[in-house]
């Protein structure tokens, strides 16, 4: 028997991205997304849902989001939920359920959102790693182009 655990949203970031590199040199990005729900009630009066997610990526894409995304922007994020679970010191046993993105799509159009994309930022290397995990970042891996030159916007294919 098979099982899915798949999540696709699309929203806007709450925050900018949180990039910082593990004690094994692993780059991880922490990004908050919020969805929204309309529709109207019985009465026909119109009502709204907002969601807070919380998005976690790894290794090139987690570069890559803290280069590009900023805070307003509208993304669209591909992964899995994962719980992870801890106990704080008192002994109570915590959760927090997020999305591991594995695909990053950027909706905004340049400028939008609060992004500053006239502003040119250094290619990252490209690693034995980087070029294994390259499946799940074919979405934005065109933005990225190998060696130490500079992108600038009319590098960028979205």
């Amino acid at each position: 028997m098979y099982s899915l655990n798949k999540a696709q949203i699309i929203g806007n970031l709450t925050r900018d991205p949180e990039v910082r590199q593990t004690n094994t040199g692993q780059m991880v990005s922490n990004l908050g997304v919020a969805t929204n729900r309309v529709w109207k009630d019985p009465q026909g009066k119109k009502q709204e849902q907002v969601e807070f997610h919380n998005i976690v990526v790894w290794g090139k894409l987690a570069e890559i989001c803290g280069q590009y995304l900023k805070k307003g922007q509208k993304v669209y994020f591909e992964g899995r939920l994962q719980t992870r679970t801890w106990d704080d010191e008192n002994g109570k046993k915590n959760y927090k359920t997020e999305i591991v993105g594995e695909d990053m799509i950027m909706l905004s159009n340049k400028g939008e959102g609060g992004g500053d994309f006239a502003q040119s930022a250094p290619a990252p290397q490209t690693t034995k790693e980087d070029t294994q995990s390259a499946e799940s970042t074919e979405p934005v891996e065109p933005a990225v182009s190998a060696g130490s030159e500079k992108i600038s916007v009319e590098d960028l294919p979205f």
